[in-house]
């Protein structure tokens, strides 16, 4: 009966919905095809390679992701008062860095950092725009903290996925995705002489990754990973990272535990 429900429901969506609206005249075919597979995975057991491949536009918004990286990097080279080579660097690293440590860890050679030009010319543009539009990026900053959080989640979920893909398991898969969307920021500290954000902040940056790919490996595990689950887990980790922002939450220090109880 389920099987007949969601069948019904992919083919009316299918004929009414997609049909009309992604026309040659209207949208990209491969979009098109791209809103199709995402709906025909409904009916079958997807594999994790087929869900990668199913989020509508997923290449572009990876691109995306990328550059927001990039100007993020570049943003906090220009505030070390680092050269045009020292801000590109630093946007590299930044977008790059943690899918470079990725794929060393899960063998896939050459780390697609260095191997796919598309991403490299992302990650090196977002830096440019920092460096050359700096005056006008520095008003963005409210917008770039939000599309930072997007890139958070998807770069999280690449990573988990990735490392499911390679047959790791799903404690190694999750700390894959972990290193992918934060590892970046890790080195890019490193690299501008300061203790990481991540470690010292307390801002909620880290943990909404970990939840993040704790609850692609659990949907993974019981079968229901697919990329419905995985936008919802996407827009998890997104809406964490922005609530936690706006209201102002800060993760506890044993400190805090300590006057707590002294208060009591």
């Amino acid at each position: 009966m389920s099987f007949i429900l969601k069948y019904l429901l992919v083919k009316f969506i299918l004929k009414h919905l997609l049909a009309p609206k992604c026309t040659a005249a209207a949208r990209p075919t491969f979009f098109r095809k791209s809103c199709q597979n995402s709906i025909m995975l409904f009916l079958t057991s997807p594999t994790v390679e087929e869900i990668a491949g199913s989020l509508p536009l997923g290449y572009v918004w990876e691109l995306v992701a990328i550059f927001i990286a990039g100007l993020a990097g570049g943003i906090a080279g220009i505030r070390k008062g680092f050269d045009l080579f020292g801000v590109l660097v630093l946007a590299w690293t930044t977008s790059l860095f943690g899918g470079v440590l990725r794929d060393v860890m899960i063998g896939a050679l050459p780390p697609v950092g260095i191997a796919n030009w598309r991403f490299f010319v992302s990650a090196v543009a977002g830096g440019a725009a920092a460096y050359f539009l700096v005056a006008y990026v520095r008003k963005l900053n409210r917008s770039i903290i939000i599309l930072d959080a997007f890139a958070l989640a998807l770069f999280v979920w690449v990573g988990t996925l990735k490392g499911l893909n390679n047959g790791m398991g799903l404690l190694a898969s999750a700390v894959v995705g972990v290193l992918t969307g934060i590892g970046g920021g890790l080195v890019r500290d490193m690299l501008t002489n300061q203790v990481p954000l991540v470690l010292s902040d307390r801002q909620y940056y880290a943990i909404p990754a970990c939840c993040g790919a704790a609850a692609l490996v659990a949907l993974f595990s019981i079968g229901w990973l697919n990329v419905w689950t995985s936008i919802a887990v996407m827009a998890g980790i997104v809406a964490f990272r922005l609530f936690a922002l706006k209201l102002h939450l800060a993760v506890p220090t044993p400190q805090h535990w300590l006057d707590h109880r002294s208060n009591d």
